[in-house]
């Protein structure tokens, strides 16, 4: 568990600027506390929570959010929003703060809301270190106020796994244990302190083993190694009174000491208990038993390594979709000007074909009666080649849509679930392969929410942990609220077990809010968090770009 309550639910960098015309020019750390939040709690405080929104097209969508903080009006957050900064664009942010009640732990609520702030991440990175009066109905939320502090990740983007305990710390609790977690506080040049880090709690130990845990050089010491850091450790308490345990200094210099099996400990002090006690020695040690530097590759390294990019199409043809004879029908085959599916379908995949090294689509339908038997099939070959089911570059899917039209009965319902296992299966096969080089892309094209909800998420649960991103591009008027679910931006996506997805791997775009953009804007909007998927993914494997080299380690 997160300190003082549940874990964010995103936890992966977050990406912005999703129509930018070009690359980012940086990465920047945003981290944020609160200050004279209101109490929405009547036996205690609040247990706050701050989502980050960033505006696409005209609407707020969810980036990333916060841990849960316990019983606190003041709350400073270990969780860092990772974004991309565009100095050609206006990207605007906003910082909703929740109070998360147990009944709504995986989401939040109108009413649970202790008020919002706006900003723009140029006034941020400008100005390094913003304060916000947070609002609620356009009225001041009482005192309450946000502070969001920017750095910016320049150089040296690479992260390290710190591994501590601690032995023998002192016990602060009369009817049982200490209940320890500790916190890395950087100190800046301008005398300030920044929270880098906060463990979990480890309940009624005073020998505590906490987590191992992954911070980015550049934020843990803005990579000045011998830039002091502040440790302390306390005593959690549920009203969110810790007590203090004691502390120590570093700095990276000194725990780079743990690398290579070795053991770098510090004596954990209470000054107080210094100053007084004539025979005080420590409040406990902490050690940090293991340091390991975690190289980070962009996606641009994954690809000139070697990483292929498989690109697959799933398009949806069930009966809702009108008969394609008829002009008003999704499917219809316009003389001069492509239907939807269609513009969709260029716009992703002539970017993606880009990354294939034999131009050779997998391309597949569902919900429809095909023949020769006309039973529903919810993943079948549209070139009806059941062993070859690869079409010839982009414009071969769509000559083999257009002749799969005219030869099969639109029916239903809309099962996603089956295409998503069919796809994940090349996946599993590549991962099993000594390159594991191939990466795939599946893009499915539906006009209307899935029916077979229950089995979808466990399908993109199961899929989250491979090669693997998927693409639904929602095409047509309908109501596709139900469909937002999938994409893991407002949470965690979980099985119908409760499992959570290994990392976000589903991207769901409406195709009508970019009907009046150009295809380009579909495209960029679809595909911005792909580049992130496949670094996380190989990142996650401990795949670097030379392993897909033939006789590499």
């Amino acid at each position: 568990m997160s300190i003082m309550g549940e874990p964010a639910p995103r936890a992966a960098p977050a990406t912005l600027g999703l129509v930018a015309a070009a690359p980012c020019l940086s990465k920047v750390e945003l981290r944020v506390s609160c200050c004279g939040l209101l109490d929405r709690d009547a036996l205690s405080k609040s247990d706050p929570c701050v989502v980050l929104m960033m505006q696409s097209f005209g609407q707020w969508m969810e980036v990333d959010r916060t841990e849960v903080m316990k019983s606190t009006l003041h709350p400073v957050f270990s969780k860092v929003f990772t974004v991309d900064y565009y100095f050609e664009e206006v990207q605007k942010l906003r910082f909703e703060a929740y109070d998360i009640s147990s009944s709504s732990r995986h989401g939040v609520r109108d009413e649970d809301l202790l008020g919002a702030a706006e900003s723009t991440l140029g006034q941020i990175v400008s100005q390094r270190r913003v304060t916000r009066q947070l609002l609620k109905q356009g009225k001041s939320a009482g005192k309450s106020t946000i502070m969001i502090t920017s750095d910016e990740l320049t150089g040296n983007n690479d992260y390290v796994l710190l591994s501590f305990h601690a032995l023998k710390l002192d016990d602060k609790d009369f009817f049982s244990k200490s209940d320890p977690f500790l916190e890395i506080y950087r100190l800046n040049d301008d005398g300030t302190q920044q929270l880098v880090h906060r463990t979990e709690v480890i309940m009624d130990n005073l020998n505590p083993i906490w987590k191992a845990f992954k911070v980015s050089i550049q934020s843990l010491c803005c990579c000045d190694y011998e830039r002091q850091l502040k440790c302390r450790v306390w005593d959690w308490d549920s009203n969110g009174k810790h007590d203090f345990i004691g502390e120590f200094y570093t700095n990276f210099h000194e725990i780079l000491g743990a690398q290579d099996g070795n053991k770098v400990q510090w004596d954990c002090i209470n000054p107080k208990y210094k100053a007084k006690k004539r025979r005080y020695k420590n409040s406990g040690v902490v050690v940090l038993s293991s340091c390991k530097i975690i190289k980070i590759y962009s996606f641009l390294e994954y690809i000139m390594g070697g990483c292929q990019i498989q690109f697959a199409v799933a398009i949806d043809f069930t009966a809702s979709n009108g008969d394609p004879q008829n002009s008003c029908s999704l499917h219809y085959i316009h003389p001069y000007q492509p239907n939807e599916y269609l513009k969709a379908l260029v716009a992703v995949g002539e970017i993606c074909q880009d990354y294939d090294c034999d131009k050779m689509f997998p391309a597949f339908g569902f919900g429809a009666k095909i023949p020769p038997d006309y039973t529903v099939s919810h993943e079948f070959p549209i070139n009806f080649i059941n062993d070859n089911v690869e079409c010839e570059g982009i414009q071969g899917v769509v000559e083999a849509y257009q002749n799969c039209l005219p030869q099969i009965q639109l029916y239903g319902p809309t099962n996603i679930a089956p295409i998503i296992g069919k796809v994940a299966k090349w996946a599993v096969e590549e991962e099993q392969t000594e390159l594991a080089s191939q990466f795939f892309i599946l893009l499915i094209l539906t006009d209307g929410v899935i029916t077979d909800m229950a089995d979808t998420r466990e399908a993109i649960v199961r899929a989250s942990s491979l090669p693997m991103s998927i693409i639904i591009v929602g095409v047509g008027n309908a109501d596709f609220t139900d469909m937002q679910m999938l994409d893991g931006d407002d949470g965690i996506l979980r099985s119908p077990r409760g499992e959570p997805v290994a990392r976000d791997i589903v991207q769901f775009v409406p195709f009508r809010d970019f009907k009046n953009a150009s295809p380009e804007a579909l495209a960029r909007c679809v595909l911005a968090e792909v580049p992130k998927q496949v670094v996380e993914y190989y990142s996650a494997k401990n795949i670097s770009p030379k392993s897909f080299a033939p006789g590499s380690e």
